[in-house]
């Protein structure tokens, strides 16, 4: 079955940085759109960035860009997201999202487990 496994997540000052990583397994990951997504506390689901299944396009909300970056290994079947200058407010539960047409923003067809994401100030 297809699997979604991120890692990556901890603890981290502000300002700090850290990568997480998502392995996809029992799917053809070089033809899924991928996309990170983070949920704290109360909030609802807030997308953070998508890489098309090349890696040659890539969209970012308004919260994290400049900060953060998506990017893709189709051999190692393996999505990202480095993290740079994180702020408190990053703090959250961070998703991996995969879509077969499209980008997981508008519908994603499998989703992994979540990590989480602790900026302390």
């Amino acid at each position: 079955q297809v699997q979604l496994v991120e890692s990556g997540g901890g603890l981290v000052q502000a300002g700090g940085s850290l990568r997480l990583s998502c392995a996809a397994s029992g799917l053809t990951f070089s033809k899924y759109g991928m996309a990170w997504f983070r949920q704290a506390p109360g909030n609802e689901r807030e997308f953070a960035a998508d890489i098309n299944w090349s890696g040659g396009s890539t969209y970012y909300g308004d919260s994290v860009k400049g900060r953060f970056t998506i990017s893709r290994d189709n051999a190692k079947n393996t999505v990202y997201l480095q993290m740079n200058s994180l702020k408190p407010e990053d703090t959250a539960v961070y998703f991996c999202a995969a879509a077969l047409r499209g980008s997981p923003l508008t519908r994603a067809d499998y989703w992994g487990q979540g990590t989480q994401v602790t900026v302390s100030s």
